[in-house]
């Protein structure tokens, strides 16, 4: 008796093990109470939102909010002042699950060792600009030398700078560089506090307001002087939830999909207006540009090599300590997915790493 209990114990085991593993893989597929998403930037309006990317579409029309509903799981959005940076340390910390940020952050989050996915582009080719005070006598880069300029350090924005100094013969030392955020980049220019700043469209309302002019601009000109912002996720978390990223990235394609139809060009810069940036910087970041490239969510030649580049030129400035490489960072499975569920294969163009249409042209990211 005492032996065949002991034999069905024995045999008892493997059925226990498969048990404790249906229950363990229950709970790693179990959808999270909440999803938290970090932005690169202090955004504004009530409630808080940013412009300049579709997926800001998706904040404004609660789009995630409705998908994620009927499974009772809340969405978080998170905005930081300090931009890129910041939301790294968020990412290292894991205070937030999915990321929003430009490729310079990225690249130097990555080069920390932080393990994400880029999922998709969402917001690509954003323009920069160089503003002085309306009364300054500086017309142009070259006369920036020696100048106190300002520079927000750490983010997309930043080796961009480096690089538009570059193209004219200048480096970072040639000017005397003041590291402010947005807000306190405007107030420095409008008090003199800095005789020039590089930023982007949200200098326009401070053009339009008679206080500051703008001596340079990146549109029409190279595209490898853009700035290029995607959507990551947390490595871990995308193992752990692959149906709540596959979700996220539905929203974002379908976002994107909006917000490249022309009809909604006027619509979509009123609900970019809602971040505290005026409807006319919109058209003015957007002038004689196509919002279809602008806003297309496929990581396409372009936006790979860019970011590749983005990390070699970083090595090079010294903003990161070792080699970053690309391989194996984008992850465009769930992107494929969302494009072929709701059968946008076809519908963007992608672009060689020139940032010219690539012989593939209208197909689906590579």
């Amino acid at each position: 008796m005492k032996l065949l209990n002991t034999a069905s114990r024995l045999l008892a085991l493997p059925a226990i093990a498969l048990a404790l593993g249906a229950f363990s893989t229950n709970a790693i597929a179990a959808p999270p109470e909440v999803i938290r998403i970090g932005v690169a930037t202090a955004g504004g309006g009530d409630p808080i939102t940013w412009g300049g990317s579709p997926g800001s579409v998706a904040r404004a029309n609660h789009w995630l909010e409705e998908a994620f509903e009927p499974a009772g799981v809340r969405i978080e959005w998170l905005f930081f002042k300090g931009a890129g940076p910041a939301v790294n340390e968020a990412l290292s910390n894991r205070q937030i699950d999915f990321a929003y940020q430009g490729d310079l952050p990225s690249v130097v989050g990555r080069a920390n060792g932080l393990k994400t996915r880029i999922l998709l582009t969402s917001g690509a080719r954003n323009n920069l600009y160089v503003v002085t005070p309306s009364d300054s006598a500086l017309r142009s880069i070259d006369q920036l030398k020696d100048r106190r300029v300002s520079l927000f350090r750490g983010t997309n924005g930043h080796l961009v700078a480096i690089n538009v100094l570059a193209s004219r013969g200048l480096t970072e030392r040639d000017i005397k560089g003041v590291n402010l955020d947005t807000g306190s980049a405007q107030a420095a220019l409008v008090s003199h506090g800095v005789d020039a700043a590089f930023g982007g469209y949200e200098w326009f309302k401070v053009r339009d307001q008679g206080l500051a002019k703008v001596i340079y601009s990146t549109q029409g000109q190279d595209p490898s002087f853009t700035r290029q912002a995607s959507l990551l996720v947390r490595d871990d978390f995308a193992k752990e939830h692959p149906a709540e990223v596959q979700q996220v990235v539905d929203v974002f394609v379908r976002a994107a999909h909006w917000s490249s139809d022309e009809k909604n060009r006027e619509a979509l810069f009123r609900i970019w207006e809602k971040s505290g940036t005026p409807y006319a910087s919109w058209q003015a970041e957007f002038k004689d540009q196509d919002l279809r490239t602008r806003n297309s969510p496929l990581a396409d030649a372009f936006i790979v090599g860019r970011y590749q580049a983005v990390a070699s030129d970083a090595l090079k400035a010294k903003l990161v300590r070792r080699e970053v490489a690309t391989d194996g960072w984008f992850d465009t499975s769930f992107l494929q997915a969302a494009l072929k569920k709701q059968g946008l294969e076809h519908y963007w163009t992608a672009y060689d790493p020139q940032g010219r249409e690539a012989p593939e042209a209208h197909a689906a990211a590579k």
